[in-house]
């Protein structure tokens, strides 16, 4: 009897129909909208202890290639660390003992300002008077009710404070732990995570995203903050050029505001707003400061940061408002200060993950 060789038997692969790649597709953007939700959960119900790591970081990669100069002159790293953090709370101090003293009198002159403001409110009334006739009229169409409920807040000012101060205390004790030792062992988590990887290429990438990382964000933050100190000596500038008390504060609060891109800016003309009403009668004159104040930021808008920062930085304005929103919503001031940076560490990621090879021109 003889024994052929096997022969294995193909079976045709079956064509996948339309409804079932609907339906595989279906699935795979429920999972990725579940894992995105469990996301933004997390990252609201970790707001109080990952909203200071977060800073830390952040402020680590800033302050990243001041403890390597440190390091090199040779300090070891937890010395380093710790000259950074001083360095850091010294100037976190003089900063906001500048802010105080001309910040409280303006905070005495907040009644002045809501009585101006009622006063310009007042010589619109016909406007207002309008406007409230043609509410009446709505209303009557509409067949709503006349009367209105007014809920007056009981709430204690000082139990709110008390109630926060602890949250506060604790969340600055975080970031100051995190920061300190994120300068300390930057170094030692770098060559575990590169550990991990398994192969040379993965560990190159890595690598990579590691130093360009640190580079990109420390250049960015440095960069910025060059360019905001700069754009608040003008502001100053501007405001003592147009008489209006307090110009450094004013410069300063300007430089403060701009880290937080498109929303600092908007809020900074707001406020200077009510300074001119604050600090002058007639109408075009009150609003002088925060016209000043949008045409220099015009001017670092579009002209200073673009060339500072060059093409290697340059992001998406739609992106990066979208990221800010996002941030703010989830973890408010903080957010709108690390926005910026972690979309910059995203990109480099995505950049050394999946890397853009530019295509032959077609003749």
């Amino acid at each position: 009897m003889r024994y052929g060789k096997f022969k294995p038997t193909t079976f045709p692969l079956r064509s996948t129909s339309g409804f079932e790649k609907i339906f595989t597709n279906a699935a795979s953007l429920g999972m990725i909208l579940a894992g995105f939700v469990a996301f933004v959960v997390i990252l609201h119900f970790g707001q109080p202890i990952m909203a200071p790591v977060a800073l830390a970081v952040v402020i680590g990669l800033m302050f990243g290639p001041l403890a390597d100069r440190l390091e090199s002159m040779g300090l070891p790293p937890s010395v380093s660390a710790v000259v950074v953090m001083l360095a850091f709370l010294v100037l976190i101090m003089v900063f906001g003992l500048a802010f105080a003293v001309p910040l409280s009198d303006w905070v005495a002159r907040l009644p002045l300002i809501w009585e101006r403001i009622q006063r310009i409110v007042a010589d619109w009334k016909g406007v207002m008077t309008s406007v409230g006739s043609l509410g009446e009229q709505l209303r009557e169409l509409t067949g709503a009710n006349e009367g209105m409920k007014v809920q007056i807040d009981e709430s204690n000012t000082a139990a709110d404070l008390a109630y926060l101060a602890p949250n506060i205390i604790a969340q600055v004790i975080i970031f100051l732990a995190s920061l300190y030792f994120f300068l300390s062992s930057r170094h030692a988590i770098r060559n575990g995570i590169l550990r991990l990887c398994m192969s040379r290429r993965l560990r190159w990438r890595v690598a990579h995203i590691f130093r360009d990382t640190e580079n990109l964000v420390s250049r960015y933050l440095m960069a910025i903050t060059i360019i905001n100190i700069c754009l608040g000596a003008a502001v100053s500038l501007a405001m003592f050029a147009l008489g209006v008390p307090s110009p450094i504060l004013w410069g300063m609060l300007a430089g403060t505001l701009n880290y937080v891109v498109y929303i600092g800016p908007a809020l900074m003309a707001v406020i200077l707003f009510g300074v001119g009403i604050a600090t002058f009668t007639a109408f075009p004159w009150i609003l002088a400061p925060a016209a000043a104040y949008l045409f220099i930021n015009f001017i670092e808008a579009q002209f200073v940061t673009p060339s500072v920062l060059g093409r290697q930085m340059t992001l998406s304005p739609f992106v990066v408002f979208l990221t800010l929103v996002f941030w703010l919503w989830m973890w408010g001031p903080i957010g709108g200060f690390i926005a910026t940076p972690l979309l910059l560490v995203v990109s480099v990621s995505i950049y050394h993950i999946v890397p853009i090879v530019p295509s032959r021109e077609v003749r």
